[in-house]
This record gives structure tokens, C-alpha cells and sequence, in this order.
């Protein structure tokens, strides 16, 4: 079509189709100890929603499941049947979301969603049987089956007509008024509409100019109604127009005609459909005065929230990035050397502070709440205690907490993993905690905090904690011990667990005992440039702390020398950088290696010139400077010929063939147009 294509169209479907799952996975899993109307009610109208959308969108397989879904909460919703086993509807419902969510995620790799229904299908048909035959329902063909579109309205008593605006910038409008169509089915019949054919590439375009006319009768309730139009996102304004319609009698015409407005419509009981948001004078007793100033304030939130494609802000990002290079190099450029440019440099600091705001509305626009991530721990949680017969209720802080995008992504399973962990090695079985005098069911807590330029995201349980004995055995047999065991920490041993194909589980499960799972924990934050740390007391429980920086797109770096090269540390994992003098203590281990004392503290030396096998004339460590990096509760000192200066830098990839080179993470482009490889500070700690 002219307008819009089938891939922006999917987009779209797919964006919007995985905010309804996700809303109604959160319903699933907070009321799974029973439903209540308005909960069964809000799950009916999301299945009806992605019934029609995917029919729209010609994925018969998503919108057959959606139905049975359907179904099976009409008859919930209708008849109102007792003793239901609400653990077991749960789980039917969620076998059938995660078909819809499977053939979404083939969607959006490219690939058709072809996957086949019937089996899940059979299975909300069959529990709905179940559940009709327990409250003594004739199970026949039909029962049950009734379409919730042919309710009563055919035959109710008033008719309808309004003019719906769509918001400015929506786009996909006439798809948009489709789904208006097919959601407002539920309460009326005799639908028309104008324009007439929605698929028509022309409908865009009149939808935009004049407007999307739609007329219906129902004998629903005129709050009904108003609710369901008032509700559609992207509606900018609802006007009551002719009851006959734009063109007199039923509502037909050409997309392109203009029509022509007429006398308001008249809703049953001779209340009067006015525009949107205004309350029926009839039922104005109902509800509280609102003042101008709070129906223009609800108006203008409901339509200040626009989606953005992802592609678009990384654009953006990068063209933030590309700012801060060329401000750098104006600001920095060695032709001003020795000048005299009062009026320029304050100009510059002014530009500086535009340039620093922008950049944080452009940070600002990436970061998203983790609670997205957070809540699909909840359902993890939920199916392992099922499977694995345990109780266990996880408490979730913080998930308002904001991280970019980019890092959200990184994280999603180092969190799976580690809660999985706790679920099934932590947490002993119900009659195990009570005869260890512990509450039955186990605690599972998710936490997420600000700390500075990072995030903290701490899982903590009361378990059985990490058997320490086991951990050793198990090193010890992967001959991954360097050193005797009498002088390992008990931190140390615990983070022998992080390292590929490590797992104490003596027993196999879907769950564990693969020595697959922890390793993924450090290796994706290490790519992140963050890090996890874990403590343990047995019989009490066990904590994981990861740490994770906000952003990686542009930090703030101390840039070194060494030899003729320059490189750039992250600020954030300078503790301190000192020189040496006559006063300190410096040493070699038996090993050769070097190591400087710190206030009564012993560090190794790290010369980075040695580390990159680079030449430099700085060899006296009284010449040099060290640079103290933290990485988790591990410290280093690195020896560098000199600082140069702190300032922000933009994080540019670099090839892949570099990425196997221990110690750098990236590069970035300095204000002299020099290019500066960034240390990876995680890379001095593998040895």
C-alpha cells in the first residue's frame, strides 16, 4: 500500500501484540489463587484483541488459539461456574500465550509463523469440557462456542453514530479504525462504517482528513460504550455525529468524499452521545466533578507516550556520539595553543552545557525499567515450583529502576540463571525447611538499586547456601586449584560456580546439573563491562550481587600514555592513581611477580607495556605513574608512563579479530583526532 507496507505493519503487530501478552501474563500470575469478574473480564477482552488483530494480519494459527482462549473465558465470564481449579486454568491459559509468544519471536527473526495450533487448541477445548461438565453443562458442539460478537446487541434499541480523530503521527490509522471495528463487535451489531473498505489504500489518507465514521445500534449501556472508545489508544477525539450518518440513511460512500456532519445521535434511554471524555447527564450523579484543568490534563497524558523504533535511537545515539568528537575537537584543537580567546572558551563552556544536556534527554530516551525483565522471573518461579513440587514466593524491589536498552538485553539471562539456581539448588523442599525449623515455603528476593554510574542488581534467598566442600571437590577434580587449598577465601571458592561446565548437582534435571547456566552470568555482564559476585552462609541462604554500568554508549574515561600510544580507562573503575616514592614498599613474589604495599594493604603490579608486549622508555616505576582498577571485591595496579586527562568519551566497536585481545574493550576518537583503545579493566583480573 501507498502509506504503509507489511513490515512496518508487523512491526506494529508484533510491538503491540507483546505488551497484551505481557499484561496478561501479569494478570495469570497474580491472581492464579483465584480470578475475579473484572479479571476475567480484562483477560476476554485481550484474547478478543489478538483474535482479531492476528485474523487481520492473516495468522490463522495465533488467532485459532486466541479463540479457544476466548471461549473458554466467555463461558467463565457468562455462566460464572464454582470450584474451579484455578492452578490448572492457569496453566492451560499460559500453554496458550506461549504459542502465541513462540510464533511472535518467529515473526520477528523473519521467519513464518507456521507453527502448528492443535495442540494447544485441543487443550483449552478439552479443560473447558471439563469444566462445563463439573457445573452440569450439556456439552455440545455449540455450547460454549456461542460468538461473543453476536451478543445482543443486533437487536438492541438505540443506534449509535460517531466521528473518531485518531492522533497525529499514529499512522496505520485505517488499520487502527479496523481494529476498532472488530473490538467494538463484542457490544453492538449492524456496524457501518466510513470508510467502507479499510484495506483500501485511499482510507489512510480520508481517516487523516476527515476523520473515521462509524455507526451501530446496541442495548448495551451507553458507559459501555463511551469505555471501550475512550479506551483505544491513539484516539485523539470522539464527536457524536448524525445517527443516520454521514451521507443519510446507512453509512456507505467513497473513501475520498468528505461528509457532511449532522444532529447529534441519540444513545438508549435518550441520553445524549456527546464528545469524549463529557459525562451523560442522566449518569452524571455518579461520578466526582472534574474540573476543565483535570479533563485537559488526562486528555493531554493520554496522548504524550508516541513508540519509537529502537533503529531510530541507536541513529540518534550515534549522531549524539559523533557531537562529542567534534565538540572535543574544536575545543581541544592544537592550532589555538598559546592564543588568547577569552570570549571563545566561555562559548565553548556554554556550548559544552548544551551539548551535556542533549545528552542526557538522548541517554534519557534509551533507559527502560527493568520491571519488564523482573516480572518474567515471577512465571520462571511459578513453573519451576510446579515441576519440581516446591513453594516458593519471589519478592521483587526496585524494578522501577532504569538501564539502556542496549544493557537490558545482557542481562535478561545472567538473572534467569541465577534465580533458576536458587529455585532448584537453593531452596529445599517443603518438608525439608520444616524440619530445619524454616517457614515451608522459601523466599527468592530480586532487587535492583542506583549506585553512581551503576545499577545493583541483588538476588538473595534463604536456601541451603553453597556447600563449600563440594565447590572444592569439583575444582579440584577440574584441576582448576592453583595454589593450596588452606589458602583459597571463602569468596574465592564461591566463584568457582561462574566457570564453564562447573555444576555440584549430582542429578541431572531440565533445570540443572549440566554445568551449563552460571558461566552465561559472567560471561554476559563481562561483555557489558559488569561483574558478579556471590556470598554464601550454608543453611541460611545464599546472595548475588551483579553490578552493571548504566549505559556503555558514552562514558566518562581517564586517558593514559604509554609508549607513543594513548589509551582510555573507564573512571568508574579507578579507585585511586599515586606515584611511587622512596616511602613505598615495592617487592616481587617468589614468582617474580611485582607487588606494591597500600596502606598496609598488598596489590599486584600490572605493566601495561609488558601486557601489550609494547616498547616504552618508562621503565623505573618512579617515573611512572600506577593506577589503581577495581574490579568487583578484586584490586590491581596499573603502571603507565602518564595521565593525561579525564574527559567523555563515545565507545566505537571495534574489529573482531581485536576483540580476542585481552584488556581492550573498544576504542574512541580523541579531541586531537587521536584514536584511543579503551581498557577493559575485567581483562588484568583473568590470571
Amino acid at each position: 500500500m501507498a502509506d504503509f507496507d507489511r513490515e512496518s505493519m508487523l512491526d506494529m503487530f508484533t510491538f503491540e501484540m507483546g505488551q497484551l501478552l505481557e499484561q496478561l501474563e501479569q494478570i495469570l500470575i497474580r491472581s492464579e489463587a483465584g480470578y475475579s469478574q473484572e479479571e476475567i473480564n480484562e483477560i476476554f477482552r485481550i484474547m478478543h484483541t489478538i483474535k482479531g488483530s492476528s485474523a487481520m494480519m492473516m495468522l490463522n494459527g495465533i488467532s485459532t488459539a486466541a479463540h479457544s482462549v476466548e471461549d473458554l473465558f466467555y463461558y467463565l465470564r457468562e455462566e460464572s461456574p464454582r470450584d474451579l481449579d484455578y492452578r490448572r486454568l492457569t496453566d492451560v491459559v499460559l500453554a496458550g500465550t506461549d504459542f502465541i509468544k513462540e510464533e511472535l519471536a518467529k515473526i520477528e527473526s523473519g521467519a513464518p509463523a507456521d507453527g502448528d495450533c492443535e495442540g494447544v487448541v485441543s487443550r483449552i477445548k478439552r479443560h473447558l469440557a471439563e469444566i462445563k461438565r463439573q457445573n452440569g453443562a450439556v456439552d455440545s458442539p455449540e455450547a460454549g462456542n456461542r460468538n461473543p460478537e453476536a451478543g445482543p446487541a443486533d437487536n438492541g434499541p438505540g443506534r449509535y453514530a460517531y466521528r473518531v480523530f485518531f492522533s497525529d503521527g499514529c499512522e496505520m490509522e485505517n488499520i487502527r479504525a479496523y481494529t476498532l471495528v472488530h473490538n467494538l463487535e463484542e457490544l453492538a451489531g449492524g456496524i457501518s462504517h466510513v470508510p467502507e473498505d479499510l484495506l483500501d489504500e485511499s482510507a489512510v489518507g480520508a481517516i487523516r482528513k476527515n476523520g473515521f465514521w462509524l455507526s451501530f445500534t446496541s442495548k448495551r449501556d451507553f458507559n459501555d460504550i463511551r469505555n471501550l472508545l475512550e479506551t483505544t489508544p491513539f484516539i485523539r477525539e470522539i464527536d457524536a455525529e448524525g445517527a443516520a450518518g454521514p451521507y443519510g440513511g446507512a453509512v456507505a460512500g467513497r473513501a475520498d468524499e468528505e461528509p457532511a456532519p449532522r444532529a447529534a445521535a441519540q444513545p438508549p434511554g435518550g441520553v445524549r452521545a456527546e464528545s469524549a471524555g463529557k459525562k451523560p447527564q442522566a449518569d452524571a450523579d455518579k461520578y466526582p466533578p472534574e474540573t476543565a484543568a483535570e479533563a485537559a490534563e488526562k486528555k493531554s497524558a493520554a496522548h504524550h507516550v508516541i513508540s519509537v523504533n529502537v533503529s531510530k535511537l541507536d541513529q540518534l545515539l550515534n549522531l549524539m556520539g559523533e557531537l562529542v568528537i567534534s565538540e572535543a575537537m574544536v575545543t581541544q584543537n592544537s592550532e589555538l595553543d598559546g592564543l588568547e580567546l577569552d570570549s571563545f572558551h566561555k562559548e565553548t563552556r556554554q556550548l559544552r552545557k548544551i551539548i551535556n544536556d542533549l545528552q542526557e534527554t538522548v541517554m534519557s530516551m534509551r533507559m527502560v525499567p527493568l520491571s519488564t525483565t523482573f516480572f518474567k522471573m515471577h512465571r520462571i518461579v511459578r513453573d519451576m515450583c510446579r515441576q519440581l513440587g516446591k513453594d516458593v514466593q519471589l519478592e521483587v524491589v526496585g524494578e522501577e529502576t532504569e538501564v539502556d536498552k542496549n544493557i537490558i538485553e545482557h542481562i535478561s539471562d545472567p538473572i534467569m540463571h541465577i534465580i533458576r539456581n536458587s529455585v532448584d539448588h537453593g531452596i529445599e523442599m517443603p518438608d525439608v525447611r520444616q524440619r530445619l525449623g524454616k517457614n515451608p515455603k522459601g523466599s527468592v528476593v530480586l532487587e535492583a538499586k542506583n549506585t553512581g554510574g551503576d545499577v545493583l542488581i541483588i538476588i538473595r534467598d534463604d536456601g541451603a547456601g553453597l556447600d563449600r566442600d563440594k565447590i572444592l571437590e569439583k575444582a579440584r577434580n577440574n584441576g582448576l586449584l592453583r595454589k593450596p587449598e588452606s589458602e583459597y577465601t571463602e569468596r574465592e571458592i564461591q566463584q568457582f560456580i561462574f566457570l564453564p561446565g562447573f555444576s555440584t548437582n549430582d542429578t541431572v534435571t531440565s533445570y540443572s546439573g549440566r554445568g551449563v547456566g552460571m558461566d552465561v552470568v559472567s560471561t554476559n555482564l563481562e561483555y557489558v563491562g559488569g561483574y558478579v559476585s556471590v556470598e554464601s552462609t550454608p543453611g541460611e541462604g545464599s546472595v548475588f550481587t551483579l553490578k552493571i554500568p548504566l549505559t556503555l554508549a558514552i562514558i566518562e574515561g581517564m586517558t593514559i600514555k604509554m609508549g607513543g600510544a594513548k589509551y582510555t580507562i573507564p573512571i568508574v573503575s579507578i579507585s585511586t592513581s599515586f606515584k611511587v616514592t622512596p616511602e613505598t614498599e615495592v617487592f616481587s613474589d617468589p614468582d617474580g611477580n611485582e607487588m606494591v604495599s597500600v596502606r598496609g594493604d598488598i596489590y599486584n603490579i600490572v605493566r601495561l607495556s609488558e601486557f601489550f608486549g609494547l616498547e616504552t622508555s618508562v621503565t623505573d616505576l618512579r617515573d611512572g605513574i600506577l593506577i589503581m582498577l577495581e574490579n568487583g571485591d578484586q584490586t590491581v595496579c596499573l603502571f603507565a608512563d602518564e595521565l593525561v586527562g579525564q574527559q567523555q568519551v563515545v565507545v566505537k566497536s571495534i574489529p573482531k579479530y581485536f576483540k580476542k585481545v585481552r584488556g581492550i574493550s573498544g576504542c574512541t576518537l580523541l579531541g586531537n583526532g587521536e584514536i584511543s583503545l579503551i581498557i577493559d579493566v575485567a581483562g588484568f583480573f583473568d590470571k
